[in-house]
């Protein structure tokens, strides 16, 4: 009898937990919505950043160049591309996007093939994402009040750079890359889309007031 219940003591202890492999699938399934979100929202960030240096490359040949975006003097990409600002490094600021967003497009497509990354490169990939929301914002201040001019298309990558960020740092929270409580980890999830929503509304909510008398001209 000792024998038997040795053997089934030691069969348990080897077999994991249906606890830890809950968790398990559970953060599998975490990733592998992530990456989906990434590989959406990069793809249309640099469908976006595509269409600005396409219509920045137009303005270059034909400085009289009509964009696409440009519906009226407040919506007018072409207003934005043609300042100082849409050049801040020397060169047209979406050529960055068309380097940034099919990496984190690559990111995503080898996390749904499995690939499983080390804890400095889902930090660095945050920093990354970081560094361009303070852009966005930096950006977003510049269109709203010194430019007095808004971009369709560099509004959108706003978009899509903000729900990257959020969702990457809410990852990070979660699987302990970024350090917190056990408490803050276990509630971040449910934070995810109120952050969103929360950076979005105060973005375009200022926008909205700034040019309150504009918008209602046009109705």
């Amino acid at each position: 009898h000792m024998s038997v219940e040795q053997s089934t003591q030691e069969h348990n202890e080897d077999t994991p937990s249906a606890s830890g492999s809950a968790d398990s699938l559970e953060s599998q399934s975490s990733e592998r919505s992530l990456a989906v979100w990434l590989m959406v929202t990069a793809t249309v960030a640099l469908a976006s950043s595509a269409m600005l240096v396409h219509e920045r490359l137009q303005i270059f040949i034909d400085a009289g160049h009509s964009s696409l975006c440009d519906i009226n003097a407040l919506l007018n990409c072409g207003t934005v591309l043609r300042t100082p600002q849409a050049e801040l490094f020397g060169f047209p600021n979406p050529f960055i996007g068309l380097v940034a967003f099919p990496i984190l497009m690559t990111i995503a497509m080898g996390t749904l093939a499995g690939a499983r990354y080390k804890k400095w490169f889902w930090l660095a990939t945050n920093a990354g994402l970081g560094a361009a929301v303070v852009f966005v914002l930096w950006l977003w201040f510049e269109t709203t009040f010194v430019i007095n001019a808004l971009c369709l298309f560099c509004m959108i990558v706003w978009v899509m750079t903000i729900i990257m960020f959020v969702k990457v740092t809410i990852r990070n929270i979660v699987e302990g890359v970024i350090p917190a409580s056990e408490q803050v980890r276990q509630s971040a999830t449910g934070w995810t889309w109120f952050s969103i929503l929360l950076l979005v509304l105060l973005i375009f909510g200022i926008i909205i007031i700034r040019f309150f008398n504009v918008f209602m001209g046009m109705m």
